[in-house]
């Protein structure tokens, strides 16, 4: 029987792509001349995985089991193989993120530390750290991950893998600029899908929507396995999706699909693109596949708030109810959008006051908070974190609408009328529940005046503050002292907030 003798480690790659982003080595101990052909037979299910690995794709479900079985039964007789450990562990996280299943993460750990007991990070197992730096992502332990990644940086400045778990943890924290360095050093080092995803990821991230798509374009042309492949278009549905094209959208996931059924992430996203199609009996089809399939946050509140939207209360409730009881490892984001919205405001701050006090600080952060400080009544201080979260440049419809919201709330009008405007126009159905509600805004705040404010006249003379009538300003950056409201408009309350 052959010997496989698997090493290096796995490291993030994004939801559903740890093992792509690694590096791992494949070498069978086998003898020359041992095939009387000269031909070696065809890989096995765990080689195609080390082999996808290697060539930074994603392997299949079924091969990464084999791998995973392989590498068991291998340290059994061998428990002193720290590499193997490391692969091993590697494959816990990619298997646990691939499937939504977080009990694989505590064997991860497990397995990976059993590693660098046997050969110490001091003594140079960049294997097991980068494997840990993987784990911390998985689990949304941003800074904990950037911490090894920097470590693995350190030691070897050329190891490629260690940029996408960098920049995945950057994004974590808000840190775009470091994000952005981390893919030009990825740049100069590596080259193929996984490369190419990690551009299109930034390219979203500014706002440049057509570099995005001819990034993820090129993911799914340099991808080396089927599984990689579908989980190119998955990304570029996501992309269709997010610029209000649900058709194209409904297109890239059945493509998907058709490589690899069942893929998670594209039932999601086809069932929210259906549910704008007003396809929602298929829609509500997609929704219980995925969720079966992959249980992640976002797409159980996407289910509960079609169900809602559609009149299924019970439906909705039993959705909602496996958010609040159901132990999750990352997502506070999500969580707290939930909470805001369908449960408790002041709670919801205070989860994502923890968050930020974490130093996670991504725009998806920032939105959340800003909008549970608006829903439980604090809008002045709301304002500067939906600022944070628009100004970055990610366009983002749900954003948009949140801001605009929170100004029509402390009376700034014109700016509500615009970013509310921007979320229909970024994509008019971004939410069966919140679209509507964006539309019935805008109507509210009806045409705007057919003169320029005062502040942008160019003959406008700025009033000194002390003046009794001084120009408004906007509210400032967070921890700053906020800016006085403005006079509302006439029949409209400041603190008006959508039910």
């Amino acid at each position: 029987m052959k010997t496989e003798n698997v090493s290096r480690s796995v490291l993030v790659a994004g939801a559903g792509a740890v093992l792509a982003a690694t590096a791992l080595l494949y070498a069978p101990d086998l003898a020359p001349g041992l095939f009387g052909d000269g031909k070696p037979p065809a890989p096995g299910p765990a080689e195609r995985a080390v082999l996808a690995a290697n060539a930074g794709a994603q392997a299949s479900l079924p091969d990464l089991g084999a791998l995973i079985a392989d590498r068991e039964k291998w340290l059994k007789k061998h428990p002193t193989d720290e590499e193997s450990w490391a692969v091993l562990g590697a494959a816990y996280t990619e298997r646990g993120v691939r499937l939504g299943d977080a009990a694989y993460y505590p064997r991860a750990e497990r397995a990976l530390k059993r590693s660098l007991e046997v050969r110490p990070a001091a003594r140079g197992n960049l294997d097991a750290q980068l494997g840990l730096g993987a784990l911390a992502n998985a689990r949304g332990d941003w800074s904990t991950a950037r911490t090894w990644g920097e470590a693995v940086r350190k030691e070897d400045p050329k190891r490629w893998p260690a940029y996408p778990l960098l920049i995945d943890a950057y994004n974590g924290l808000g840190d775009y600029a470091s994000a952005q360095k981390a893919l030009s050093a990825l740049e100069e080092l590596h080259s193929g899908s996984a490369v190419s995803t990690r551009v299109a990821q930034v390219f979203r991230n500014k706002g440049w929507r057509e570099d995005a798509a001819a990034a993820a374009d090129d993911a799914v042309a340099r991808a080396e396995t089927t599984a990689e492949k579908a989980a190119g278009y998955a990304r570029l549905g996501d992309l269709a999706w997010e610029r209000g094209d649900p058709e194209e959208a409904v297109t890239r996931y059945g493509t998907a699909l058709r490589l690899v059924p069942e893929h998670g992430p594209s039932l999601a996203g086809r069932a929210r693109a259906l549910a704008a199609l007003g396809r929602t009996d298929e829609a509500l089809r997609d929704h219980r596949a995925a969720l079966a399939r992959l249980p992640r946050p976002e797409y159980v509140l996407a289910a509960g708030e079609l169900y809602q939207s559609l009149g299924m209360e019970s439906e909705a409730r039993a959705r909602y109810e496996l958010l609040r009881t159901r132990t999750w490892v990352d997502g506070e984001a999500v969580l707290g959008l939930f909470e805001a919205d369908h449960g408790d405001a002041t709670a919801a701050v205070r989860r994502l006051k923890a968050e930020w006090a974490r130093g996670h600080r991504s725009v998806q952060v920032a939105d959340a908070l800003g909008w549970a400080l608006f829903r439980a009544g604090q809008p002045k201080e709301a304002l500067g974190y939906a600022k944070r979260a628009t100004d970055e440049g990610l366009r983002s419809a749900l954003f948009s609408y949140h801001r605009g919201e929170i100004e029509r709330a402390v009376g700034r009008y014109g700016p509500a009328r615009r970013h509310l405007a921007e979320a229909l126009r970024i994509n008019p159905d971004f939410s069966p529940l919140l679209a509507p509600r964006a539309r019935e805004a805008v109507k509210a705040l009806g045409d705007p005046p057919d003169v320029l404010p005062e502040e942008l006249r160019p003959e406008a003379v700025r009033a000194p503050e002390s003046e009794t009538e001084s120009t408004p300003r906007e509210t400032p950056a967070p921890g700053e002292t906020p800016a006085p409201e403005e006079t509302p408009a006439p029949g409209e309350s400041p603190k008006a907030q959508p039910q």
